[in-house]
This record gives structure tokens, sequence and C-alpha cells, in this order.
């Protein structure tokens, strides 16, 4: 009765609509990955940055140029590599012979959507040059602010096989990050179906056809349905107990900070929007959990030396939290 009365208080038809036409556009080109996709769909609805992991050749950034393609806003992409100075990324003030004054030349993170190519590829001082406008959306360059549009999400994708000529990315800016999202191989029935459907397109440019579905305004209207979601106190308990046991986990050398707890709520009602609810379930919290915590816990040395997962002592966590009902 409890939930019936959840599903009538607001209306998620506007945002079911949008999202099923962003999956609708993406299946276009790529086949399977729906883990992958409805993560980075959750994460653009619950306003976060999406860093992209993956071997060479599963689709990282061609999968992220749809997200883009798909939302009609304006979209930037940088292409980190060792040699990349921060200027490159934020701009920088040029002289104007005419005025006689320098002025503020932005630089590509001034975008709505983001793409940052191999970003591990870059050194810490072109790295520190994110942290500013990742947590606060802005930019400030020779004591002057200047504010991101809305929406701002950065995608970015990293290697995390090839090591030689890579940075580790520091903790703090991983932190920033909503989402590690890892893009798995394809099933074999899967691979079929992208050699069939690559031997059936004649044209050269797949994303040619591919048409916008969304505006801008429209991303900032539905990330705020999903801000007035409703969440019980025993979800918000349920979720501070995961991210407080990794600190307290023996397997563990870094657990999660209050963020990680704030970024398991964020993404769990936008997780529960998708589903056409408007209350969070513990299977949400659940979802999300692995996807929120991988980039922002460090396991201890012999547990490395063991061959464990992030993923798994996560799972490990929560089966050792009883689950609210």
């Amino acid at each position: 009765m409890e939930n019936e009365l959840f599903e009538q208080r607001t209306d998620l038809s506007r945002l079911n609509q949008a999202v099923e036409k962003i999956k609708a556009t993406i299946s276009q080109i790529i086949v399977g990955q729906q883990e992958t996709i409805d993560l980075l769909i959750a994460g653009i609805l619950a306003d976060g940055h999406l860093l992209i992991e993956g071997v060479p050749g599963v689709a990282k950034t061609l999968t992220a140029k749809l997200i883009a393609k798909a939302i009609d806003a304006q979209y930037t992409r940088i292409q980190f590599t060792p040699d990349l100075m921060p200027s490159d990324v934020i701009g920088t003030s040029v002289f104007n012979p005419k005025t006689t004054d320098f002025e503020f030349k932005h630089g590509p993170v001034f975008g709505n959507i983001v793409l940052i190519d191999e970003i591990n590829r870059a050194p810490a001082k072109t790295q520190s040059a994110l942290f500013e406008v990742m947590e606060e959306r802005q930019i400030t360059v020779d004591g002057q602010l200047y504010k991101m549009a809305e929406p701002f999400v950065i995608l970015a994708t990293q290697n995390p096989v090839e090591q030689e000529g890579t940075y580790r990315l520091p903790e703090a800016q991983l932190d920033r990050f909503l989402f590690k999202v890892e893009v798995k191989y394809p099933t074999l029935e899967d691979e079929i179906a992208i050699l069939t459907r690559q031997h059936q397109h004649k044209t050269a440019d797949q994303l040619a056809d591919i048409q916008p579905v969304l505006s801008a305004q429209d991303i900032i209207a539905v990330r705020q349905q999903v801000r007035e979601l409703f969440v019980e106190p025993k979800l918000l308990e349920f979720a501070a107990r995961i991210v407080f046991e990794t600190r307290q986990n023996k397997s563990l050398y870094l657990g999660g900070s209050p963020r990680a707890s704030l970024a398991i709520i964020s993404s769990a009602k936008a997780l529960a929007a998708m589903k056409g609810r408007d209350f969070v379930t513990p299977e949400d919290i659940i979802w999300v959990a692995p996807a929120v915590l991988r980039h922002r816990i460090m396991l201890s040395p012999d547990k490395e030396m063991e061959g464990a997962t992030a993923d798994e002592i996560v799972a490990q966590i929560i089966q050792k939290i009883e689950i609210p009902r």
C-alpha cells in the first residue's frame, strides 16, 4: 500500500521515456554492455563524473561519444598525453593588442559533456587542473572565477593494462568520480553480433545518423526529479554502514569517505528513477555500491598478493550487514 502511494506521488514518465530513448540510441551501435550503459545513464542522472576503465577495443570511447551524441549539449574532447599542460585543459590568458589587455581564452574543459580520453596519460600537474572544476564546477584563473554551465559531466577513459607512459591518478581525484565503470569483454554471442552488424553496415561513420534525444534543459529537469526521490532513514543508515565498514575492514588499507556515502544515495536514487520508482530499495544500494567504492578503497598488500578484488571485498562487507526490509 505504501509503495503504491509512492508510485502515484511523482510522475516519472518523462524521465523513463528519456532513459529508453538514450538506450535505444546507444543500442543502434553498441551490442550488449547493458550494465555499463545503465551505470553511465545513472551517473549522468545523479550529476556525477564517470571513470570508464577497460582494455583497448571494448568501445569505451565510442560509448562515451554516443552518450554525448544523444544529448543536445556542448560536447568537447581532450586527448590526454604526457606533455599536456594545465592551460591546454582549462584555458589561458591571451594578450589582445586592440584592447591592450589580457583576455581569458576558454579551454576544452568548458563544455557540458567533456570526454577525457586516456586520462591516466597526463602527469600530476595536469591532473591537478581538474580538481577544482570536478568538485566545485568552477575554474579560478588569475584570480578570476569562471562558472561551468549546467549540465557539466566529465567522462574519462583509461586502460588498466598498459602502464608504460601512464600516471596513477591521485586518490583525491579518484574520489571525485561518482562511478568507476569497468567495461568487460563481450560474450561470444555479442561479438558475433558485433561482426555481423559491422559487416552489414555500409557507411564508414556510424555516428553520423545519431540524433540527439534530450536537451541540456531536459537533463537538468530530470536530475531535479531524481533529487526529490524518497529514501527511508533505515536505507540511509544501510548506505552509511556499508561505507563505515570499509574503514574497519582488515582487508582494506583505505576505506571510503563520506563522499562515497553521498554517492551511493544519489546514484541509488537515479537507479530507482530509471526503474520507474520514486523510492529507493536496498537492492538499488547494493547494485550501485561496487561502482561507487571500487576506485575509492585500497586493498591491503597481502590481499593484493592473494589476487582479491575491491568488488569481492565490497560484496563480503554487504553480506555481513543486515539488509533492511
